[in-house]
């Protein structure tokens, strides 16, 4: 669980998270969510630690890495995947290699044993064994994006955060990456954060959703009571296309 608490950031003056507090839970897919400008990057980035908030905390399971040493922080975050928003793969990899590579840097394994975890790992994502082989170049964009997320939890994570999982991929690959994330997150009972503005995604594997608007959290709650928020400003970031203005109206 990561909690947080009364943070504040500004850059040059200006305040981009005002007095932002919110728990993200074990087991769930939390979601930050917004439109462009409403401070979800920073905060993202506050959360894994590449910002440091002006006030407030942010408890990994209890532990402020607001107040921690450089050393300190790195340890924390060997319990941290990341999936980027472009897979961010190797290209002089292959797939087999690319999700070894974390081992290789942070862990006291053998070979033998880091290239179980990773098969392991891509099995899990059903990532085929001829493609094992092939370089990132050489498999699909929804392929990459399956390889990167085993990548992330080859290290057994207990906090994963995805950046835009979904940024150029189809609408039917999309809900496949969506799937596979949710469901790795029940099955592992890992801290999920995703920060999307895919309404989509938002509605498939939204259990904890954090809506910020200028920098303030405007409301948070789940995608089975998102429509019915009573919340003028986050209807007006659901229902923005024509589709889910449909949906309101059909409701209405």
């Amino acid at each position: 669980m990561i909690e947080i608490e009364d943070i504040v950031k500004s850059f040059d003056g200006m305040t981009v998270l005002d007095h932002v507090s919110a728990t993200l839970y074990d087991g769930k897919v939390n979601m930050i969510i917004g439109q462009s400008g409403s401070g979800k990057t920073v905060l993202m980035k506050s959360l894994i630690g590449l910002h440091k908030p002006d006030s407030g905390r942010i408890l990994y399971d209890g532990r402020d890495i607001t107040r921690m040493s450089e050393q300190q922080l790195r340890s924390v975050h060997r319990e941290v995947g990341m999936l980027f928003q472009g897979s961010a793969l190797f290209d002089s990899m292959t797939v087999l290699e690319n999700v070894m590579f974390p081992l290789e840097m942070f862990s006291h394994k053998t070979d033998a044993e880091m290239e179980e975890r990773a098969r392991y790992c891509l099995e899990h994502v059903n990532i085929p064994e001829r493609a094992l082989g092939l370089m990132p170049s050489e498999i699909s964009g929804g392929m990459q994006k399956r390889v990167a997320i085993a990548r992330a939890i080859v290290m057994e994570p207990r906090y994963l955060f995805c950046d835009e999982p979904n940024s150029g991929l189809d609408p039917k690959t999309s809900l496949v990456i969506d799937q596979l994330i949710h469901d790795l997150t029940e099955e592992l009972g890992i801290c999920t954060i995703v920060n999307s503005h895919d309404m989509n995604s938002i509605m498939e594997v939204g259990d904890n959703i954090l809506f910020l608007r200028n920098g303030r959290k405007e409301w948070q709650g789940s995608r089975d009571n998102i429509f019915h928020a009573g919340n003028e400003a986050l209807d007006d970031f659901v229902f923005a296309s024509r589709l889910y203005k449909r949906v309101k109206n059909a409701m209405q």
